[in-house]
C-alpha cells in the first residue's frame, strides 16, 4: 500500500469516526432517573418510509416498531406509551403489522399516545389508529387515507434501444406488472381487486380505531391529506399538540405525580448514519461526501 493510499484510509477512517459519533452525541437522551413502576413512560418510534430498509437492507433503526412494541409490552416497569410517527406511510402489510400490536399493547392495561411529527399519513395514519389518543402538531400532513400501486412502463424506451425482454413463466400472470409491456384487461382487474382489498382493510382499521362509522371514514378516505388541525376538525385525531403534550397526556392517562421518567426503546444506529436514507444532520451530510469525493470517486477513476 502506497504512502498516499496509507494517508486516504486513515482519514476515512476518521471521517466514518466523526460521522457516527455525531449521531450518538445529538441524538435524543432518556431521561437518565432509575426507572420506577409509577412513573415510566415508554417511547417508541416510527421514523421514515415503513418497511424500508437502506441499501444493504438493514433497518433504519435498530429494532423495527414491532420489536419495539413487543419490548413496551414485556415492560412491567412501564405504565404508558407514547408512540412518535414521522412517516408519509409505506408496506400495507408492515403497518397492518403495527396497528394490530398497539391494539395488544393496549390491551396489557398501558395507555397508548400518539404523537404525529412532520407526517403521520398513509401508513402512518393506520399506525396511529392503534392508539388511545392521537395528539397532532397543526401542521403536521395526515390522512391520506387510501392504496396506491404505480410502476413505469420502459417497454418504449426498450424499442428504441433495441431490447427485448425473454420471459419463461409457469402461468399467464406470473410476470403480472412487468415493466416491459402494458397490462392486460385481466390483469388490470386482478391488481384492482387487490388495492380494493387492501383499501377496505385501511377503512375498517380506521373505523375501530377511531370508533368512526364506515360511511363517514369513506368520505374522508379518497387519498386527500389533512393539517393536523383539519384532522382534528373532522375527527381524526383528539387532541393538538407536541410530543411533550402527548408525554403530559400519557402521564395524566396512567395517574403518573410529577416528571415522568422517558424510556425510549430505539436509537440510530451506526448503519443507517452511513447508509440510511436521509442525513441526520449536516455534519454527516459533509461527511458523507468528503468520502465520495476522497475515496468513492477517485477509486472509480483508478480503476478505468
Amino acid at each position: 500500500m502506497s504512502k498516499k493510499a496509507l494517508i486516504g484510509l486513515i482519514f476515512i477512517v476518521l471521517i466514518i469516526s466523526t460521522v457516527i459519533a455525531s449521531i450518538f452525541l445529538t441524538m435524543p437522551q432518556e431521561n437518565k432517573s432509575v426507572p420506577s413502576v409509577s412513573n415510566t413512560i415508554g417511547v417508541i418510534t416510527i421514523e421514515g418510509v415503513i418497511g424500508e430498509t437502506n441499501i444493504l437492507g438493514i433497518p433504519q433503526v435498530t429494532g423495527d416498531p414491532v420489536e419495539q412494541i413487543r419490548k413496551a409490552q414485556e415492560d412491567s416497569t412501564v405504565k404508558a406509551v407514547v408512540v412518535k410517527i414521522n412517516s408519509p406511510g409505506g408496506s400495507a402489510a408492515k403497518s397492518v403489522e403495527i396497528y394490530t400490536e398497539l391494539k395488544r399493547l393496549k390491551e396489557t392495561g398501558k395507555k397508548v399516545i400518539i404523537s404525529m411529527g412532520d407526517a403521520a399519513a398513509s401508513g402512518g395514519y393506520m399506525a396511529a389508529c392503534g392508539g388511545d389518543i392521537i395528539v397532532a402538531n397543526p401542521a403536521t400532513i395526515t390522512g391520506s387515507i387510501g392504496v396506491i400501486m404505480q410502476y413505469t412502463n420502459y417497454e418504449g424506451l426498450y424499442d428504441k434501444l433495441g431490447l427485448k425482454e425473454i420471459t419463461i413463466k409457469s402461468g399467464p400472470y406470473k410476470d403480472m406488472g412487468s415493466p416491459t409491456r402494458d397490462l392486460t384487461p385481466e390483469e388490470k382487474k386482478i391488481l384492482q381487486g387487490v388495492i380494493d382489498d387492501t383499501y377496505e382493510q385501511f377503512v375498517e382499521i380506521v373505523s375501530e380505531g377511531r370508533k368512526m362509522p364506515i360511511d363517514k371514514v369513506k368520505e374522508l378516505a379518497d387519498g386527500r391529506i389533512f393539517t393536523g388541525r383539519q384532522a382534528l376538525k373532522v375527527g381524526l385525531v383528539d387532541k393538538l399538540g407536541d410530543f411533550y403534550d402527548a408525554v403530559d397526556i400519557a402521564a395524566k392517562e396512567a395517574g403518573i405525580k410529577g416528571k415522568p421518567v422517558l424510556k425510549y426503546y430505539t436509537a440510530p444506529s451506526p448503519w443507517s448514519i452511513l447508509f440510511g436514507s436521509t442525513a441526520q444532520s449536516t455534519l454527516q451530510e459533509r461527511g458523507l461526501e468528503i468520502l465520495r469525493v476522497l475515496f468513492i470517486d477517485k477509486w472509480l477513476l483508478n480503476s478505468k
